[in-house]
């Protein structure tokens, strides 16, 4: 495993035994396969379902990723929380399982200004000793964040701040933070691989899709990687078809599930509820379509 962070680092999901407990068993399940079809390293995210675990189960979660992730790859730790003090509470918590790094979404509740985030992001930062990926989730938790205070951030810390730029139009503010920077921003790739080629040529050190078609988004990194555009483009295809069905947190969740059961990885699409993103069957069809398309695209080159 290489020491500095970068490649295809897969979000993965959190399983749930009937009884709605975190299923260990399948998750080590899970973390064999990512690992074996190419994964730089697994990320404890979003679409793990993260904002449904209690805290202690979000501390198990991340102890557990950590301990499966040892000596395979990097183990990234998403610590975000709507205070600051929580927020440091499991990055302490994170940096002492191991975490390669952390990665934190800003508070979702409360429209905090620049300088307000730039005390949040830095204080956890400041608290432990692992970097940290500072994730614009918009499409989940609302407004952009700045390119001025991403590139405030990384004035201050250097690499120990990196960026997972998810607000539209991504290719524009990928050069946007790098031209900030001087050129010197890690920035990862975050829209499940729906932008890996543009954001590579724009820069990018890496992504971090979920893992429910690692084996592509590997194989696509790879092509990039080492300059064959065509082969690149011919995977682009069927993911960013797929990639493009997921128009919702919860929509992520259920696909990327429902694709893992359906290839034996894990053994149910459980999701704790409420949700509002059922997959009926005419969806589940397509979905199985373009997973074989895509399977088909990567085999074929």
């Amino acid at each position: 495993m290489s020491a500095v962070l970068g490649g295809v680092l897969a979000v993965f999901q959190t399983p749930f035994t009937a009884d709605g407990a975190i299923d260990r068993p399948a998750m080590e399940q899970q973390f064999d396969w990512l690992f074996a079809n190419g994964a730089d390293g697994v990320v404890f995210g979003m679409v793990s379902e993260v904002l449904r675990l209690s805290s202690e189960e979000r501390d198990d979660v991340a102890r557990l990723a950590c301990k499966l992730a040892e000596g395979r790859g990097h183990c990234v730790i998403s610590v975000g929380a709507e205070s600051t003090a929580v927020a440091l509470r499991h990055a302490r918590h994170a940096a002492a399982c191991g975490a390669t790094a952390l990665m934190a979404t800003p508070p979702a509740l409360f429209p905090a200004d620049d300088d307000q985030l730039f005390g949040y992001f830095s204080a956890i930062v400041q608290a432990v000793d692992v970097p940290l990926v500072v994730q614009d989730a918009s499409g989940y938790v609302g407004a952009s964040l700045s390119i001025s205070l991403q590139s405030r951030l990384h004035a201050e810390f250097g690499d120990r701040v990196m960026f997972k730029p998810e607000a539209p139009p991504i290719g524009p503010r990928v050069t946007a933070l790098f031209e900030a920077t001087g050129g010197r921003a890690r920035i990862f790739e975050g829209t499940g691989g729906l932008y890996l080629i543009d954001s590579f040529r724009r820069g990018a050190v890496g992504t971090m899709p979920a893992g429910e078609t690692i084996w592509a988004q590997a194989a696509l990194w790879r092509a990039l990687r080492d300059g064959d555009f065509d082969r690149a483009y011919r995977i682009a295809g069927p993911l960013a078809l797929l990639v493009s069905q997921q128009t919702s947190l919860d929509l992520f969740v259920a696909v990327e599930k429902r694709l893992l059961v359906r290839q034996g990885v894990l053994p149910a699409d459980t999701m704790r509820g409420p949700t509002g993103a059922p997959v009926d069957a005419h969806m589940a069809e397509e979905m199985y379509r373009l997973i074989d398309l895509l399977r088909q695209a990567v085999d074929d080159v």
